[in-house]
């Protein structure tokens, strides 16, 4: 093994890539990590593929005094605490935020102390009165032992400053094993495995950090002031994005991000006492179907965003490194291809949804984080020379998208009676079915379903073929990121208001609807035994889409309806061990195959109770249209042919 200086080191590993170590120690107030002047690492043939991110560790297993050198010179005594199983990170990590370091004007809008409902407030923050078997089974949940070596416990230096929070035992609950999901890396929170039972040997792959799982958790730590574990996570992941992906002979485009990343601990080479984590990412190498995961990068931007946006910092978006990863995200999904719609082209699998469901083509999910990551980043990205070229692009798609999305994928009643009447087979420039949609298409259930009062998204859009089913992420999300129009949006609320027995019932939110039955079962999920009617993507309900719904409530000013269905989960989320989803029409029973205490699940209860109490939050999220993308849009409208032709109102000419 050879030891370099921090400087010299990290200029030969890691070439012309920006510097993510320093060789000073920062200590700041909720900053407990070691820095030290030099880094050991290590070359292991059969670990090619993890690479540059490997840090040597040493176990500790009594306590010990370092005496450190800080900044100013002066040095520094730190204990650190006792516990079985400790890594204690040999070499230095990603910078960690300091609480302090935010100018009070970019976060200004985030203290905005906006007037609360009262009403909503009664809902979601009463005490509760428990019975005594709620008691004593919180009691046992918190005496619960931790059955991964990587995770939170009360011993670990973890530099997140938790606390005990509230009043409310639920929540309470719900933070401690939040806490116990946190992994570390090098001493570092790095992000949550997607469930933590310990009653389960059969762990899969749930002991993983998955990208689109972790949102929620992030959003949680964020709203608590605690930044760095969602710092951490957000550069970690940037560094995986570079890493070689091969399957089969093959390599995806550049700037696909991880569907997930799971900490290992390996040996050292020649020293037994010495061990070194790595991060071995999964791509969708090794994922059910082996598709890469195209929301992982969508996600990861507006994870960024909602960072800069919560803790102040922007020094994390304006890195280069950073903006660089921001552009590769959007160079791989702007791509030219041979499709003629502004809308992805995916495969079945690649989001949430990630099991054949019948959503290949260009889901609604896919199009809405789509389109709020693409302002995300138009926000971001730092105006230069280079990038011209790729926000023209990026301007000119969230016209064609947002226009595409709005006018095609839209359905209420009265658009239901027009394609119920449409002609097929038109040959022309100015067709009214544009995508040759055969009426008989049209199920029973929704002549039925679709109230007279609101309206939603359709699931997907291709040639001859418009699937119907509501899908709530896609739906939800369209509302947060305005890609649906202020009266779309309010309509959306009103269908879930109208539909409440179908779509939350027992237990929110519904993560689609209707389900898919009989022969359309076998054929669309190939007969799927975890896709069952009314189970898990196929009609089950997901708490974790909880946090979703409370923010498009929010942006609508409509929060009582989020405030709603908390209360409905709140009735059985802790007593049933917080699970992974819910199956049977009206949510009654726990999912089938469902995993106990899902970090999401978790995250995703706490983010809608932390936003409920302080809406004006939500912010980090929201993003509203600007006056030159309205008006292009309005162009796009009059000059459509199913409507009237009048003067334009803006004279700048957009590439469609």
């Amino acid at each position: 093994m050879v030891v370099y200086t921090s400087e010299a080191m990290l200029q030969i590993h890691f070439g012309t890539a920006p510097r993510l170590f320093s060789s000073n120690l920062s200590i700041t107030k909720s900053d407990t990590s070691l820095s030290q002047s030099s880094i050991h690492f290590s070359k292991k043939k059969k670990f090619r593929r993890i690479r540059s991110l490997n840090c040597s560790l040493t176990r500790q297993s009594r306590v010990r005094l370092h005496q450190l050198q800080g900044i100013s010179g002066s040095f520094y005594n730190i204990t650190i605490p006792s516990r079985s199983g400790l890594l204690i990170c040999c070499c230095q990590h990603a910078e960690v935020v300091s609480g302090a370091t935010a100018a009070d004007e970019s976060r200004s809008w985030f203290v905005d102390n906006s007037e609360k409902i009262e009403s909503v407030n009664s809902l979601v923050n009463g005490t509760h009165l428990l019975e005594f078997q709620d008691v004593e089974q919180l009691k046992l949940e918190k005496e619960r032992g931790l059955s991964n070596g990587n995770l939170a416990s009360a011993d670990t230096p973890t530099g997140l400053g938790f606390q005990k929070v509230g009043v409310d035992p639920y929540e309470n609950e719900a933070w401690e094993l939040l806490r116990e999901s946190v992994v570390y890396y090098c001493g570092s929170p790095i992000g949550t495995i997607a469930a933590n039972d310990p009653a389960n040997s059969s762990v899969l792959n749930y002991d993983q950090v998955f990208i689109r799982d972790f949102i929620p958790s992030g959003i949680a730590f964020l709203l608590k002031g605690e930044f760095e574990i969602v710092r951490n996570f957000i550069l970690h992941t940037l560094q995986l994005q570079s890493w070689e992906k091969t399957m089969d002979c093959h390599s995806p485009g550049q700037g696909l991000m991880p569907a997930s990343f799971k900490v290992r601990t390996i040996p050292l080479d020649g020293d037994d006492s010495a061990t070194e984590d790595v991060l071995d990412p999964d791509f969708g190498e090794a994922a059910i179907g082996r598709v890469a995961p195209v929301d992982s990068g969508l996600w990861w931007i507006i994870l960024l965003r909602a960072y800069g946006k919560c803790s102040g910092d922007l020094s994390v978006q304006e890195r280069i490194d950073v903006q660089t990863g921001i552009k590769m995200i959007l160079r791989l999904c702007l791509a030219d291809g041979f499709d003629m719609f502004p809308t992805l082209l995916v495969t079945d699998g690649s989001c949430m949804i990630d099991r054949r469901m019948g959503i290949h083509g260009h889901p609604l999910e896919i199009q809405a984080l789509f389109y709020s990551a693409l302002l995300c980043a138009r926000e971001m990205l730092a105006p230069e020379d280079g990038s011209a070229d790729l926000i023209r692009a990026l301007n000119n798609r969230l016209v064609a998208l947002s226009f595409h999305i709005r006018e095609y994928y839209w359905l209420d009643l009265k658009k239901l009676n027009e394609i119920y009447r449409y002609k097929t087979e038109e040959y022309s420039y100015d067709a009214v079915n544009k995508f040759n949609i055969y009426p008989d298409q049209i199920s029973p259930w929704l002549v039925e379903w679709m109230p007279d009062k609101g309206g939603y998204f359709i699931g997907n859009l291709q040639p001859a073929h418009m699937d119907f089913r509501f899908f709530s992420l896609g739906n939800l999300w369209s509302v947060v990121s305005g890609l649906a129009t202020n009266e779309q949006s309010h309509a959306i609320l009103d269908l879930i208001e109208a539909k409440w027995s179908d779509l939350v019932a027992d237990m929110p939110v519904k993560i689609c609807y209707p389900a898919l039955e009989g022969r359309e079962w076998q054929i669309i999920t190939g007969s799927d035994p975890k896709n069952t009617p009314w189970s898990y993507h196929n009609g089950g309900s997901w708490p974790t889409l909880l946090w979703q719904l409370t923010v498009a409530c929010i942006k609508m000013n409509r929060p009582e309806i989020a405030a709603r269905a908390v209360q409905v989960a709140e009735k059985r989320l802790s007593r049933d061990k917080w699970p992974e989803y819910y199956d049977t029409k009206r949510a009654r029973f726990i999912g089938k195959q469902a995993q106990l205490f899902q970090t999401w699940s978790i995250a995703g209860y706490l983010v809608a109770k932390l936003l409920l109490g302080n809406p004006g939050a939500s912010k980090m999220f929201i993003t509203d249209e600007d006056s030159e993308l309205v008006n292009a849009f309005s162009c796009m409208i009059s000059s459509n042919p199913r409507r009237k032709r009048g003067p334009k109102s803006s004279k700048q000419t957009y590439i469609v």
